[in-house]
């Protein structure tokens, strides 16, 4: 079946509570870093700003836990706390439904003709629920998403410590269904690994056996590549042979390694600043139609964090932004889904095991 996508609706003006509703209040930021008192906080959900009489306009790019300034130029941007400047016109007002001249619009997309069942979550799975539906939406939404969005996948090491699945995962990204990646050192060390030794953390990817003196093995990883310098130097040399690194690199997809405060080496893409790694994830999701998180908690929630339920589109039509996190913990698959956003999906299941069955999917439909 063809991917439909849910039509928005953008809120009526013109009804009582909304026609009559005052201009948005904008007040400057006392100092850099620090908003005004009663500053409006961002949601995952579209948002209108009365800027001047008769004239709503929809923050473009939103982002959950942050602040709206209006520009010289009367457009809207959406900031962190830690990038308010002194001086920025911040909007303020707490109340959501147009008193303060902010209506924060939770019913945009029309859920009817057929898509009810298809984007609506299930506020509780288990791992009895059922999911051959979820797949099969998801190869249409992919399918499409292909050709007309822009799809983050957001990795944990766990796909590259299975064989098959690390395999497949590099298929999906030949295939131009990955259009960005997110992880950390750990997923990027572990392909590393798995090219030069055919092991993650010391097991081979295959045989689950341990090898001798195989808890060296990711340290050597970090270390030739941190000695050629970077990945990309590492695939020119013909160190780097295979993975899930290569095939992003080699296809021009653009990617961030986010480091953390346990990190081995890192690698020498790793962002190791918290704070550019952020800018750097944001950059990428607020590109995003698509969001799909495997088993990396952190990674996921921070990046839910980033994502609004929805984007507007250059001809500024409003979409959908879905996100799906896949996991065997049945918390870390509930805890974005239940933020409330119309688009978050899970699927409960073993995060090797879904990415064999998705590239196994999609392959079937290209024939």
């Amino acid at each position: 079946m063809p991917c439909i996508l849910p039509q928005y609706r953008h809120p009526d003006f013109s009804r009582k509570g909304l026609s009559d509703a005052p201009t948005a209040t904008f007040t400057r930021a006392p100092s850099d870093g620090v908003a005004p008192d009663a500053y409006h906080a961002t949601s995952i959900y579209p948002e209108y700003f009365h800027v001047r009489p008769g004239h709503w306009v929809l923050l473009a790019e939103s982002r959950m836990d942050c602040v709206a300034v209006l520009e010289d130029d009367g457009s809207l941007t959406v900031k962190e706390f830690r990038n308010i400047r002194a001086g920025d016109a911040v909007a303020c007002g707490r109340r959501e439904n147009g008193e303060d001249g902010i209506y924060v619009h939770t019913g945009g997309f029309d859920l009817s003709a057929g898509t009810e069942d298809k984007f609506a979550f299930r506020s509780r799975i288990t791992r009895e629920t059922a999911f051959s539906i979820d797949y099969d939406q998801l190869y249409d939404l992919l399918d499409y998403e292909r050709e007309h969005g822009f799809v983050v996948w957001v990795l944990g090491p766990a796909v590259v410590f299975d064989r098959d699945a690390r395999k497949a995962f590099t298929e999906i990204v030949a295939g131009g269904y990955v259009h960005a990646l997110l992880a950390g050192n750990a997923l990027a060390t572990h392909d590393v690994e798995a090219s030069l030794f055919s092991t993650g953390l010391g097991q081979d990817i295959y045989s689950k056996r341990s090898v001798a003196l195989g808890h060296y093995n990711h340290l050597d990883a970090i270390n030739t590549i941190r000695r050629i310098g970077s990945l990309r130097a590492a695939i020119h040399q013909g160190v780097l042979t295979s993975g899930v690194m290569k095939t992003i690199i080699e296809n021009d997809i653009p990617f961030v390694l986010a480091g953390s405060i346990r990190d081995d080496g890192p690698l020498p893409e790793v962002t190791a600043s918290a704070y550019e790694a952020q800018d750097r994830m944001r950059s990428l999701t607020r590109r995003a139609t698509t969001i799909i998180a495997m088993a990396t908690q952190l990674h996921a929630i921070a990046t839910g964090n980033m994502a609004p339920s929805y984007r507007v589109l250059p001809d500024q039509t409003v979409r959908p932004v879905f996100f799906y996190t896949v996991d065997m913990s049945e918390f870390a698959v509930n805890k974005l889904a239940n933020r409330g956003s119309l688009t978050a999906r899970s699927i409960l299941t073993n995060v090797q095991d879904f990415v064999v069955t998705v590239e196994r999917g999609l392959r079937k439909r290209r024939g």
